[in-house]
């Protein structure tokens, strides 16, 4: 253990992955070595105080792929909210700074999400002008994505081959005391490789051996009001003179012990270090950002000290009163400052990409 490693709670190191993440009704919580092989999560008895029956209602599930391309970050994602179902794609151009989105709302029945990340399990949808599909070989490291889009803001297409990096991020993490109710979150997250080729309105853009991608499996019952707040990077890090796959994943939602369960780390190559509970600070509401913000993410040990200067959002907003009022924010733009491995050692970030979330949901059903 490093100098840092105090600063880990022991909850959050990897333990082995039980065969179902749902058993009698309840749901397994913590860290987890390998992807789990069942999990039925509408089984869990009483996730929300809404009936049993409702269970499909309050579950929001999706499976989403960033790319950093030389010329830009896509984002690629399809998912099942419980009440209905989306596509969402965005590409970030590094040089121009410009963010293109194309967002589809379906009827739930037009996606298909996979039950788990093993032996060519599909996560699909499928819409006018919109199809991603995910192909997950998650136990040979491998996975599948291919997708288009068609809508005002053009055409783009993709078609690529991940490798996984390292080591995975699995967490089941509390929304709620198990004592009183199982109310879930899980997800997993991995850093991979990437091999193929993403077209945009005419142009092609291929990988290189630099090329880097996260997938993002994601499924729990939020509450009713919830807030989350992201911020990751993917990519090829310069540090003592040596070129290595590095990554990282920062978040802060509704965990019940933000230090016991949460999925903050740094990819290393061929391995991981954890990192404590963070906290997100913004020069100006994100609704009403224009041409620049700065976000600032920092812990309380000095393990992270991160300003991402966010040069573009796009901004997915729904208000149906009673039932929907969401603010959904995902930025784009570079990153200045450090973060810190459990050994001390430092790894500097100036200039690599950034993306994020800042999300507000209320769903009341």
């Amino acid at each position: 253990m490093g100098e840092y490693s105090k600063f880990i709670s022991e909850k959050r190191r990897s333990v082995p992955t039980p065969a179902d993440m749902v058993k009698d009704g309840k749901c397994v919580f913590g860290t987890f070595e390998t992807e789990f092989q069942t999990m039925d999560m509408l089984a869990i008895d009483g996730p929300t105080p809404a009936p049993n029956a409702m269970n499909h209602l309050k579950y929001s599930c999706w499976e989403a792929t960033e790319v950093n391309f030389d010329e830009g970050l896509l984002l690629t994602a399809c998912s099942d909210m419980g009440i209905y179902g989306a596509i969402l794609t965005i590409f970030y151009d590094k040089r121009t700074k410009k963010v293109s989105t194309w967002n589809y709302q379906l009827r739930r029945e037009d996606v298909k999400m996979a039950g788990n990340l093993l032996n060519g399990s599909v996560s699909e949808a499928a819409g006018p002008g919109a199809r991603v599909v995910c192909v997950n070989d998650f136990q040979d490291g491998k996975a599948h994505v291919e997708g288009s889009v068609t809508g005002d803001a053009g055409t783009l297409e993709y078609s690529l081959d991940l490798s996984r990096l390292s080591k995975p991020s699995i967490v089941s993490i509390p929304f709620e005391d198990p004592a009183v109710r199982h109310r879930p979150l899980y997800t997993q997250k991995d850093l991979f490789s990437a091999v193929g080729t993403l077209t945009i309105n005419g142009e092609t853009l291929h990988t290189n051996a630099k090329t880097t991608a996260i997938i993002d499996d994601h499924k729990g019952y939020y509450p009713d009001d919830a807030h989350y707040d992201w911020l990751t990077t993917m990519g090829v890090h310069a540090a003592d003179g040596v070129e290595k796959w590095l990554g990282f994943n920062l978040t802060r939602n509704q965990s019940i012990d933000q230090d016991a369960y949460n999925e903050n780390l740094i990819w290393l190559e061929k391995a991981i270090s954890l990192l404590p509970p963070v906290q997100f600070t913004r020069s100006v509401p994100t609704i009403d950002f224009e041409d620049y913000a700065l976000w600032q993410v920092k812990d309380e040990h000095g393990m992270v000290d991160i300003k991402f200067h966010v040069y573009g959002v796009t901004k997915l907003i729904a208000k149906q009163p009673p039932v929907i009022d969401m603010e959904y924010f995902i930025a784009f733009g570079e990153l200045e400052g450090y973060i810190l491995d459990e050994d001390g050692k430092k790894y500097v970030l100036d200039g690599m990409i950034g993306m994020g979330e800042d999300k507000t949901l209320s769903i009341h059903l």
